[in-house]
């Protein structure tokens, strides 16, 4: 299914905090499990990733470092700092409110035309 990208925009950092609480990772990681948790709906390319994980370092909710694999090459992962998880909690608070509002209003209107057609 098809998500506009405006309703994605408002989602992509509480989604990249919330994966980082678990976990450090890298980028094509990040990519793959937001992809396989959504069933699919929320699928990022590298050039939207990047530019959120930079700003998210430079505000300094996540922070990054090297490791070598296995077979020497070399992979830079991301975790959550104390600042990131107080935003991702304060997020997670306002994800709640506005998802809960809107499921009102969706769910009044439904209940609304039913009594109204019978």
């Amino acid at each position: 299914m098809f998500v506009n990208k405006e309703l994605m925009k408002g989602s992509t950092v509480i989604l990249i905090l919330t994966l980082l609480d678990g976990k450090s990772m890298y980028g094509y990681e990040m990519i793959k499990e937001i992809e396989v948790r959504s069933g699919g709906v929320f699928t990022f390319k590298e050039g939207t990733l990047y530019p959120i994980l930079h700003n998210l370092e430079g505000e300094g909710m996540v922070e990054c470092y090297w490791t070598e694999t296995e077979g020497g090459r070399k992979r830079k992962y991301y975790s959550i700092t104390k600042t990131g998880k107080l935003h991702m909690k304060e997020k997670q608070e306002e994800w709640k409110k506005f998802s809960s509002a809107v499921n009102k209003v969706i769910l009044e209107v439904s209940r609304w035309k039913q009594a109204v057609l019978r």
